[in-house]
């Protein structure tokens, strides 16, 4: 009779699976964050207006929030978690280098959208069957790892646009090419699949839990969070337009950002399994500095203001999904990250529409609209420490 597998060897185990789900998100933000690097400039130079670039980038999120809501509670339903994971990232092979046909910014915003739905198609799904091996070595711990390959890809795609734009490849050449990551990305599904299948098998599961109270002033929260955070589309567009940088430096600026984001999302990770959701408060003052910087100040400000802006993406990366699967039971975990990211992208696009609509008329104003909500987000994450823990231990 064989021995059952030592904590060891879970661990092990557990790690092969976040590992081998970071390169599948490493190839795919390759792809999607190499895309968006341009968004700005490119949707500027099809002609987009500043209000434009905030409502296409804000749509597109609630459009992909609303498809995460449905896709996540099919998923719980049929535990499809595999066949909606492998169809979200297939999208990204056809529309991404269909951008290369844009010839105006309606066409384009189309397949931003598209984009951003199959990451809804995938996301629930991705994070459910991710969050059973987060069990064993740590939500904090496990989501950050991740994070900080997803943001590694995030990093060399946009870097590799840069240097395509460096040497006037143009915009049709780049989104072309950004059709290599995503096959790869389809590959690496392969290996995440048998890693997945080789994982420590969770302990028996306890009879279905309800979703428990505290969830929802926790997606509430986080809805603020999402709608106090400005696009960086909407900051590449204003550094293009006020002459801060040439815009073939710019996806030079979102690399940076990225390999902000990846590391930042490895330390808040781990300081978020030791002292729970206060971390996200912090994390949440420290992203509100990214308004001011970027807009009320030069290029050194816009710099500072992309760091800012990194590290709280960084925070929402570990965090929030982590504070869902301390709390949610597995069984109700599809339709609880479904409902939380439909709710996010919602707010996310109702604060970008009116970021970009303040934007041309004011920036003092569309700043205090974007601290006021991270604020109010911070303070009341802050006060759901006690109910959280709570609902942790039932």
């Amino acid at each position: 009779m064989l021995e059952a597998p030592d904590a060891n060897d879970n661990r092990r185990r557990a790690m092969r699976v976040i590992w081998c789900f970071g390169l599948v998100s490493l190839f795919a933000d390759m792809t999607y964050e190499g895309a968006h690097s341009v968004a700005g400039p490119f949707l500027k130079g099809l002609g987009a207006s500043g209000k434009v670039v905030g409502f296409v980038a804000g749509f597109g999120e609630m459009i992909a929030a609303s498809l995460r809501y449905f896709s996540g509670r099919f998923a719980d339903k049929t535990r499809a978690y595999w066949t909606l994971a492998i169809a979200g990232y297939a999208l990204n092979i056809i529309v991404v280098p269909a951008l290369a046909l844009a010839g105006n910014w309606p066409l384009a915003a189309l397949f931003f959208t598209l984009e951003r739905a199959g990451k809804a198609l995938r996301g629930p799904s991705r994070d459910t069957l991710l969050s059973e091996a987060t069990e064993t070595v740590g939500h904090g711990w496990g989501f950050g790892i991740h994070a900080a390959m997803d943001q590694t890809g995030a990093v060399v795609g946009p870097l590799i646009v840069a240097l395509m734009l460096w040497f006037n490849l143009g915009y049709s050449r780049v989104y072309l090419w950004l059709g290599v990551p995503a096959i790869l990305t389809l590959f690496a599904l392969i290996g995440a699949r048998a890693a997945w299948m080789g994982r420590p098998k969770a302990p028996a599961p306890k009879p279905p839990q309800p979703i428990p109270g505290v969830f929802w002033p926790y997606i509430v929260a986080a809805g603020l969070f999402a709608c106090g955070m400005v696009d960086f589309q909407l900051m590449a567009y204003h550094f293009s337009k006020s002459d801060f940088f040439d815009d073939k430096y710019i996806p030079l600026l979102y690399a940076g950002a990225m390999g902000v984001n990846g590391i930042t999302a490895v330390i808040f990770g781990r300081l978020f399994d030791k002292f729970g959701i206060a971390t996200l408060s912090c994390g949440i003052l420290v992203a509100l500095f990214s308004l001011p910087l970027a807009f009320l100040d030069g290029p050194a400000g816009a710099i500072g203001a992309v760091a800012c802006w990194a590290s709280g993406l960084g925070v929402q990366d570990a965090c929030l999904r982590s504070g869902i699967a301390q709390v949610v039971s597995m069984s109700k975990r599809g339709s609880a990250f479904g409902t939380f990211n439909a709710v996010y992208g919602v707010a996310w696009f109702a604060g970008s529409a009116a970021m970009g609509a303040l934007y041309d008329v004011s920036l003092v104003a569309m700043v205090a609209f974007g601290i006021a909500a991270q604020l109010a987000a911070a303070i009341l994450f802050f006060s759901l420490r006690k109910p959280l823990a709570a609902a942790r231990h039932l």
